[in-house]
């Protein structure tokens, strides 16, 4: 044990350096103890009220830590690493307002102040302001180029962004710094399996765990390259390496369920699902793919009671309704898949050439469309999205928003009028549930010749939508094959069903948007000609303690 008493022969910058020493050594109340030395010798030491309020709040007391950083800055002004750490505090008690305030004080105070700017980029990051968060990460890497911790973080600001041009580069940019950094070689085969190149996404996911024999989130991406390449029984030993290392891997337990399904190993394939729910109770797509096991195996009724139950505790589940319309065909139940697929009353067509004039609205469906094509986010048909033949964009409203600041505004209004024409109805276990905040997210698609969606449905969002900006003539005069039309209500080949599902089509035009609940299962019809077909995407969905509307 230290002896305090004799700190009092000990000068205060002696006491202030034994103080940093303690709080390196992970022994925040011997440096809390050097630091109340040091204030009883000079109660204005900043240095001092720093230390001791790092301490304090290492040491749990939070409203100590801020009363005595607080202080600091009150003597100092200009203390940028006491309001850094001022932001911590706060960061840690979940005050994020404060929190972004004190780092934003530090970098006013010290542009250079590194760990405030990187501070700032994750709390952002966390909120999901990733463009705010990517000016903070680079300011970090202006600063120090060759910072690992930046880099991979802008990495996964690009990656979640939808830019997999720039998360690639940044990702193999931090390889050529640290080559062992496990998680940069883990998502940069994520990026690499998203643009279609599993044999290098592979590599680096061996990579990864090569390094990190542990690496349980590596192993799980492994096996799903496996499993989407058919290669059932190498996804199978992946998936198992990922539980081995997590047992509570939820989405390792779902995928060997669906492995053992398609390998015809329908009693094993059950076990998986069943211990995925005893593991997350709340995982939609454990009950689902359980659910559709149950059709596999001609259990109808099954199907469809774990389906009702589980909508009992989570009211309005976009995937299990989808199911459960599935499972209503294939119990042979029309009235309960027109009740669930009602187009005359749940599926919404608003021609904003009543909004706009014709010349408005060719010049703002032109800039749309522009604005997609060239946007940083556009990629080749990205493995994990519906789009076949065609180009998918990530998320369209961030900075610059250009002329999708106006589209935000009509999606809005579209969906308050939704909300206003369809009343909540407690029969129906859609309308039954429907948030009371909402949020949109939008992206764009490309398609050029035999382009085209796979059935798919929105299992984050409650309401979806889609508004036409190009259609190419061919599209606008050839009705016969539906080519390029939006179909609803056909699920996708790898659920189970022998019976033709109730199904509606729309011709797209420009100026026309749609709007249907998010458990619509819908696809586009391939076309055949050369010119681009350009719609934009968008979804609806819960924010908490928000407005409807802005």
């Amino acid at each position: 044990e230290v002896d305090y008493t004799s700190i009092s022969s000990h000068s205060t910058s002696e006491a202030i350096e034994l103080a940093a020493i303690a709080l390196q050594s992970r022994q925040p109340q011997e440096a809390y103890s050097y630091c109340v030395k040091a204030l009883k010798i000079n109660p204005a030491n900043t240095e001092a009220l720093n230390l001791a309020g790092v301490a304090a709040f290492q040491k749990g007391d939070a409203d100590q830590a801020v009363s005595l950083l607080e202080t600091a800055v009150s003597f100092k002004p200009d203390f940028s690493d006491a309001f850094n750490n001022l932001g911590n505090v706060h960061k840690g008690i979940n005050d994020l307002v404060s929190a972004e305030a004190s780092y934003r004080q530090a970098i006013l105070c010290n542009s250079e102040n590194l760990d405030a700017e990187f501070n700032l980029g994750i709390l952002l990051e966390a909120k999901g302001l990733f463009m705010k968060a990517e000016r903070s990460y680079l300011r970090c890497i202006e600063i120090s180029p060759r910072m690992v911790s930046a880099l991979f973080n802008l990495g996964n600001v690009y990656k979640a962004l939808g830019r997999l041009n720039e998360s690639k580069a940044i990702y193999s940019r931090l390889l050529e710094i640290d080559p062992k950094h496990a998680e940069a070689l883990n998502n940069l085969g994520v990026v690499l399996n998203e643009f279609n190149s599993q044999t290098e996404a592979i590599h680096f996911y061996r990579e990864a765990i090569r390094i990190k024999p542990e690496f349980a989130e590596a192993y799980y991406n492994l096996g799903i390259v496996f499993q989407e390449s058919n290669e059932q029984e190498e996804a199978i030993k992946a998936y198992k390496q990922a539980l081995r290392f997590d047992p509570r891997h939820v989405g390792a337990e779902v995928n060997i369920g669906y492995c053992l399904k398609e390998m015809g190993s329908s009693k094993e394939a059950k076990a998986a699902y069943l211990r995925a729910i005893r593991i997350a109770p709340n995982y939609d797509k454990a009950l689902v793919n359980l659910g559709d096991l149950f059709l596999q195996n001609g259990e109808t009724t099954k199907a469809i009671k774990v389906c009702e139950e589980f909508l009992n505790d989570h009211p309005g589940n976009i995937s299990v309704l989808a199911f459960l319309a599935i499972a209503y065909a294939k119990l042979g139940d029309l009235d309960a898949v027109k009740n669930l697929y009602d187009y005359k009353r749940l599926l919404h067509s608003i021609d904003c050439k009543n909004q706009l004039e014709q010349a408005d609205l060719v010049k703002f469906n032109q800039n749309l469309s522009n604005h997609i094509l060239g946007h940083p986010s556009l990629v080749t048909q990205p493995a994990s999205h519906a789009t076949r033949n065609g180009r998918h964009s990530g998320e369209l409203l961030v900075d610059p928003l250009g002329p999708f600041a106006r589209l935000k505004k009509m999606i809005l209004a579209a969906a308050n009028d939704y909300c206003s024409t369809i009343p909540e109805d407690m029969a129906h276990p859609w309308l039954y549930y429907r948030p009371k905040s909402f949020e949109v997210s939008v992206w764009g698609v490309a398609m050029e010749r035999q382009g085209h969606q796979i059935g798919h449905i929105h299992p984050s969002a409650w309401l979806s939508g889609v508004y036409y900006s190009k259609i190419p003539n061919s599209i606008h005069t050839k009705d016969l094959g539906h080519d390029g039309w939006i179909e609803f209500g056909r699920p996708p080949e790898d659920f189970i069903t022998d019976c033709e599902p109730l199904i509606k089509l729309i011709k797209p035009k420009e100026g026309l948007m749609l709007l249907f609940p998010s458990y619509f299962y819908h696809r586009t019809i391939p076309f055949d000609t050369d010119d681009l077909r350009i719609s934009i995407a968008f979804d609806i969905f819960g924010k908490p303690n928000a407005p409807f509307s802005e």
